[in-house]
């Protein structure tokens, strides 16, 4: 695709010769629309995900003198010593630096607003770059912008940016970004190496993409088989990708992840990672000539790393999280991002795997198109990964933001390819129409478009209104807040709604959402479901004063379901203990909150009152 000149203007020689340049602007842009569209959510420090709320509470225990390898969460189940989370602090470091640099002049807590508002477009920008730099290699020096546009598309992917998304999943696509960057790269040390590093940094975040890095690891093992020139490209991996993940140990790994667990890197992955950097650059240094040896050489090594994970660390060959039987059927297999995308409503399926399914085409095209040329098995390779990503999806839906991510190359050639032979036809109707399918096909506008055809959810299994309102309602700052007229206590609420409440109040909580919090998960749901008379109990154990429910949150249907003639269940009917003491919130606060008393006997509960006859009123 050529661009005519203007007034002996070239746009495609100044799109190429300055990209970065016009690159940075273009993410300059969506920085302002993205600040302006959210400024309320930053006024209001809406953190809508658990994950960001506990991001935050880490960044602040680091600024307020928390060791730098100490990621325990001491405000929730405090009387238990709290838990640790399997997080990193490599990600806490820009936040807490553009609180540091804004709090001077803002003061803390506006300096903490806009830190978590400006904290996800950083990964954002390092995204841009790296989709560009690939399209740039595999499609044409002035193709980048309309990666751009396809990558605003990929509204799973780009919602992983969005001000106040402070978690680490930004980061961690952006390293997959510049894996992918660099098994695009024709310079083979530089490419392997900037696929070893981004590896190395993102299991340093986390293990979420490891199954990426793998198939990193292995689409670079088969072009090294395919092509003995590559060597330098596998030596290069295995010395970044060996070296990166030690050094991310020493400088992130918290004092609980020095131990053998399973989810994090941990000794057990750091084994991983070194061996299999090792191994690699050893294949490097081994004089195959043929195929078949090169073939029968990686296949060794793969056995041996296989092998050697299964002797050493059979603990580690089921979950990763090394949660009981109970957790994982009362909590963890059902979280809803841990389905297949085929388990979820078309409305929501169609949309996420739409761009990856275009992304494959393009790809397999483009590699069909350059089979005679160099870019043909670099092109391969993006098929490869591309299609990898898709079939993440039948897995867990989590996948949606990188399966999107990945299909930007190779949608960007199929637009590139697609949309010039439409503009050269003869018949205007064909050009116009033909031409502005084309472009809404290869970037993904169309998922959009064809939502208001596809069918509604089946009668009950749509979350009714009423939840969603409660979820949002019991997140606000404005619902929350007043819980601070109280003193100081541990209040013993539902699990979803722990990591929000020491974020916002001074209060502290029992638990949240996080595997290595699975006793007090199963705790806060035995309690919930089980019946009123074993509650006391449980909430002594972790010496909760308060007991604060949101009585329509979506985490409470749980409740009901599991224990219709449990605790919550009699509480959502205005049964409520007589050991429950009633404290006074605003009129029109979602919550209800009650005094523990300890010094009561059990008697009989109270009924509804007559005025109030609504479920969970009294």
């Amino acid at each position: 695709m050529k661009l005519k000149p203007w007034g002996g203007f070239r746009l495609d020689h100044e799109l190429d010769r300055h990209w970065l340049g016009w690159m940075l602007a273009f993410w300059g842009c969506v920085v302002a629309w993205y600040l302006v569209q959210r400024q309320a959510n930053i006024h209001w420090l809406v953190l809508n995900d658990t994950d960001d709320n506990m991001r935050l509470m880490q960044v602040r225990a680091l600024l307020a003198g928390q060791g730098w390898y100490d990621l325990r969460q001491y405000r929730l189940d405090p009387a238990l010593g709290g838990f640790d989370i399997h997080w990193s602090r490599l990600v806490d470091l820009p936040i807490a630096g553009l609180i540091l640099l804004l709090r001077p002049f803002l003061g803390v807590e506006a300096a903490e607003k806009w830190a978590c508002g400006l904290a996800p477009l950083l990964p954002l920008a390092l995204t841009m770059t790296a989709l560009s730099l690939t399209v740039r290699r595999l499609v044409a020096g002035y193709a980048w912008p309309m990666a751009m546009l396809v990558l605003m598309s990929c509204t799973a992917t780009m919602a992983m940016y969005a001000p106040m998304r402070i978690d680490h999943h930004g980061w961690q696509l952006a390293c997959l970004a510049m894996a992918v960057a660099g098994l695009a790269d024709p310079n083979r040390a530089r490419g392997g190496a900037t696929v070893g590093i981004s590896s190395a940094v993102s299991l340093t975040i986390g293990l979420e993409m490891l199954p990426y890095c793998a198939m990193a690891d292995g689409i670079i093992v088969l072009r090294w088989i395919w092509d003995r020139a590559d060597a330098r490209r596998i030596a290069a991996h295995g010395l970044t990708l060996a070296g990166g993940s030690a050094l991310g140990f020493a400088l992130f790994a918290s004092n609980a992840n020095q131990v053998l667990r399973c989810d994090a890197l941990t000794p057990v992955w750091l084994s991983v990672t070194v061996a299999t950097g090792s191994l690699l650059f050893a294949l490097s240094l081994v004089p195959a000539e043929r195929r078949w040896v090169r073939f029968a050489l990686a296949a060794a090594v793969g056995a041996v790393i296989v092998a050697g994970f299964a002797l050493f660390f059979p603990q580690c060959l089921g979950r990763p999280e090394q949660v009981s039987d109970e957790l994982a059927r009362t909590w963890l297999n059902n979280v809803r991002e841990a389905r297949p995308i085929y388990k979820h409503p078309l409305k929501n399926a169609f949309p996420m795997a739409a761009l990856p399914v275009v992304g494959i085409i393009g790809a397999l095209l483009a590699t069909w198109r350059a089979r005679r040329s160099a870019a043909a098995i670099a092109w391969a390779a993006i098929a490869l990964f591309t299609a990898f990503a898709g079939a993440m999806l039948l897995w867990q839906v989590r996948a949606g933001p990188a399966a999107q991510m990945l299909s930007v190359p190779g949608a960007t050639a199929l637009a590139w390819i697609v949309i010039p032979w439409f503009l050269t036809r003869s018949n205007m109707a064909v050009r116009i129409v033909g031409s502005a399918v084309a472009f809404l096909v290869a970037t993904g506008l169309f998922a959009g478009l064809a939502l208001p055809f596809l069918p509604a959810d089946k009668p009950g299994k749509a979350t009714p209104a009423k939840y969603a309102k409660a979820n949002a309602a019991c997140g606000r700052v404005s619902s929350l807040l007043p819980l601070n007229a109280y003193r100081k206590a541990i209040l013993f609420t539902h699990v979803d709604m722990g990591p929000r409440l020491i974020t916002i109040t001074h209060h502290d909580g029992i638990a949240g959402p996080y595997h290595r919090n699975g006793d007090a998960i199963l705790d806060v749901h035995h309690a919930f479901t089980g019946p009123t008379g074993g509650f006391r109990a449980i909430a002594a154990r972790h010496k909760a004063q308060y007991l604060l429910i949101c009585p329509d949150m979506s985490e409470t249907t749980i409740y009901r379901s599991r224990g219709p003639q449990g605790f919550f269940s009699q509480l959502y009917r205005g049964r409520v203990p007589n050991w429950l003491e009633p404290m006074a919130l605003p009129a029109n606060s979602p919550f209800k909150l009650w005094r523990i008393r300890y010094d009561l006997p059990d008697a009989s509960v109270s009924a509804p009152s007559p005025r109030d006859p609504r479920p969970g009123k009294s």
